[in-house]
């Protein structure tokens, strides 16, 4: 089945009212009608326009068509197997399948058509609620803890007479421990409400993390840049290195070059399955911006002592490029 965007074909947001439905509609009806139109593809799109407009006025057809999701316009897909379970039946006779079944087929017999049932019967037809979407933006601390969130939202909700309207609501929301940036959570039950016994819809949080000042985050793992001064790095040192759980010591080998990875086994987010993931801090050889006296005759005795040529790989590397 191939998705149609009936708000966008309207140009409408997905937001929008039945008056600004029906001033979309009227508007490109005018313009497309086979009438008058000088569009070559006019008729083609007031196909289109009108089927968007008998979908999208009717609320009981404008949620089923809400719960399908948003997809790009032409892609292939398929009902959910709970949009199946919810609406299929009432469009298809009892068929569970929608192999060949197209958009405007599909809607063009709801609350009647091959279900036979007429509109009556559909207007008792169960309802699902509409199920939100919202991202929730937290910090790294909350995600590592765990935390609860208030979230204002705009929905749209229908009237005991099937009309919608939107409506502010307020959702407390618990977001579980080691949540990760990107992850979509599911709270069952606290989207639109329900009619005629149909079961309320869910509240999708997509959860964002605030950049964070010393770490950077993969997946459950997290990065921290860790400067060591160059005595540090040639001598080896135990250094501290803060983390979410509070600062560990870390232990740094001799000879430990800028770029090296030191793993902190289980320091990172905490997995919803159990475990933790990993600090790692990278090395970064930093070198003081002011000398003193001290300082800088010690540098310069090491640079006369040493033998270390950083750079004597230079003219071989040169050769086979040449």
């Amino acid at each position: 089945m191939k998705f149609k965007d009936y708000y966008n074909i309207l140009g409408i947001e997905r937001s929008a009212g039945e008056d600004d439905i029906k001033k979309a509609y009227r508007k490109l009806a005018r313009k497309y009608h086979p009438d008058v139109s000088k569009d070559p593809k006019g008729e083609e799109k007031f196909k289109d326009v009108s089927e968007a407009y008998q979908t999208l006025k009717d609320p009981e057809k404008r949620a089923a068509y809400d719960r399908l999701g948003s997809h790009q316009p032409g892609q292939d897909f398929q009902p959910s197997p709970d949009w199946g379970r919810d609406f299929g039946g009432k469009f298809t006779d009892g068929q569970t399948s929608f192999d060949d079944v197209d958009l405007s087929d599909l809607f063009a017999h709801f609350g009647g058509g091959r279900a036979g049932k007429g509109r009556t019967a559909h207007a008792r037809m169960p309802i699902p609620g509409e199920d939100f979407e919202v991202t929730a933006q937290i910090n790294l601390e909350d995600a590592y803890r765990g935390t609860q969130v208030a979230l204002n939202l705009s929905v749209p909700e229908y009237d005991e007479h099937g009309r919608m309207r939107r409506a502010e609501r307020t959702f407390q929301a618990r977001i579980p421990k080691g949540a990760t940036d990107g992850q979509r959570l599911r709270l069952r039950g606290q989207g639109g409400k329900g009619h005629n016994g149909g079961h309320d819809g869910d509240l999708y949080l997509n959860i964002k993390l605030h950049p964070h000042a010393l770490y950077r985050v993969d997946g459950h793992d997290l990065y921290i840049d860790l400067p060591l001064a160059p005595w540090e790095a040639a001598l080896g040192a135990t250094v501290e290195v803060p983390t979410l759980a509070g600062a560990v010591h870390l232990k740094v080998a001799p000879g430990t070059n800028t770029g090296q990875r030191l793993r902190l086994a289980k320091r990172g987010l905490p997995k919803p399955g159990g475990g933790d993931g990993d600090l790692f801090a990278i090395v970064q050889i930093v070198v003081p911006h002011e000398l003193s006296e001290r300082e800088r005759a010690l540098f310069k005795e090491l640079a006369e002592g040493s033998t270390f040529h950083p750079r004597k790989h230079f003219p071989k590397e040169s050769q086979h490029a040449i």
